[in-house]
């Protein structure tokens, strides 16, 4: 819950005690209570005053100076801490803007904002509540807001008081098709207000008594006089089972997706004796530690996206490597047996050039012939020339090497031989 002090009062606080303890009650760091001070004008026990102090040394006050003519901030606001380890980009983005927000007034004055008009004014012509007691809006311009009617005042100033202390928190109420959210540091924050309800047992109304009584007496006559009438008596009268009263507490809550290994605080309620008209700087050091949060989940997730493609893109080189070596492999092997192949035939043909001479005739001539044409282009295709005709042909031995190769479709945890 923030705290608000004057000036006077903090600096009171500030020489009470040792700055770093300070700080600790404070959920600050000491750089962050230094800088501070410095923001506000209020001097702080210099570097062994403390020690001197508690030596028995004679040790002397820096007076608090007055304000500076145009100052107007009077009162200094230490938004809420966060007292659990969180990630060093949103604890660095919390320090900041509670810096930023020791100016902000808790019951300063509300801004004039288009978004909180259009809210407001759709609100009020919603139409009819629900059954749970409750008007909504949410549609392009408007925050999306779910209240009772009774609550629509408080939601013009916990908005107006919002979009007044954006401005000094660099936190930028603005809408779009989809409806408001606050803009910082290029993210894009989004928000619902919301009312809660009781429900009870409902308790028959006067009229509904009345609708009863009337229902149970002709039932009773009808009974009794008996015959086809009472197959036709209407059924019991149906009254609601649950009755629905709003209960004036409100919630501020943030949207955003998971988040890779951080969980920000995403809701604001109203509270015994805090209420959201009164949590401005520490909603908007929620903004500013999501959005720190939104951009780091986006940082971690494109490294291990980038990470992710790099090693897909060495398993497909390594598989489309593997299909290049087995089709040159293949190649090979198909020209080695084509090579003994050939060596074969040239043999056949000689052996029978032997036996029948130059001039066989008959069947076997015809055989000799043609083995001689299948021998003549055999030695043609084995020639320089005629592997190369092969290669283009093929794909092979070139910039196409990895002709017909089709990379598999990775998923995370694949495995492959």
């Amino acid at each position: 819950m923030a705290r608000t002090f004057t000036r006077e009062a903090f600096y009171e606080l500030v020489w009470s005690k040792p700055m770093t303890q300070l700080a600790k009650d404070f959920a600050l760091s000491d750089v962050a209570l230094h800088k501070i001070c410095r923001k506000h004008g209020i001097p702080n026990p210099p570097l062994g005053w403390w020690a001197k102090q508690a030596a028995g040394k004679p040790v002397k006050r820096t007076p608090l100076p007055r304000l500076k003519a145009g100052d107007v901030v009077t009162m200094i606001t230490i938004a809420a801490g966060h007292l659990n380890q969180e990630p060093e980009a949103m604890a660095a983005a919390r320090e900041k803007a509670r810096l930023l927000a020791s100016s902000v007034q808790l019951e300063g004055a509300t801004a004039q904002h288009p978004v909180v008009s259009e809210t407001v004014r759709a609100l009020k012509e919603a139409g009819p509540p629900s059954l749970q007691g409750l008007v909504s809006v949410s549609a392009a311009g408007r925050a999306k807001v779910e209240v009772s009617p009774a609550s629509i005042d408080r939601v013009a100033l916990i908005l107006g008081r919002l979009a007044a202390a954006g401005e000094a928190l660099e936190v930028e109420l603005t809408a779009d098709d989809k409806g408001a959210f606050f803009r910082h540091s290029d993210e894009a924050v989004r928000f619902s207000v919301s009312e809660s309800y009781r429900r009870h047992k409902h308790v028959l109304t006067e009229a509904e008594q009345v609708q009863f009584a009337a229902w149970e007496k002709k039932h009773e006559k009808v009974l009794r006089k008996g015959g086809w009438e009472a197959l036709m008596l209407p059924g019991r009268p149906q009254f609601v089972e649950w009755d629905y009263e709003p209960t004036g507490q409100l919630s501020f809550e943030m949207d955003a997706p998971y988040l890779y290994g951080s969980s920000p605080r995403r809701t604001f309620r109203d509270a015994k004796i805090q209420r959201l008209e009164k949590m401005a700087g520490d909603i908007l050091v929620g903004v500013h530690v999501l959005a720190a949060a939104l951009k780091e989940d986006r940082r971690r997730r494109d490294l291990a996206e980038r990470q992710r493609r790099e090693a897909q893109e060495l398993r497909e080189r390594a598989l489309r490597d593997r299909h290049i070596l087995e089709r040159r492999n293949a190649a090979l092997d198909d020209l080695l047996r084509e090579i003994a192949d050939l060596d074969r035939l040239r043999r056949l043909v000689a052996g029978l050039h032997g036996q029948l001479g130059d001039q066989p005739s008959g069947r076997v001539g015809e055989f000799m012939a043609f083995a001689e044409t299948r021998l003549k282009d055999s030695e043609q295709a084995l020639e320089a020339s005629g592997l190369s005709s092969r290669f283009e042909t093929s794909r092979l031995f070139g910039d196409d090497d990895d002709h017909d190769f089709r990379p598999p479709v990775f998923g995370y945890g694949d495995d492959w031989d």
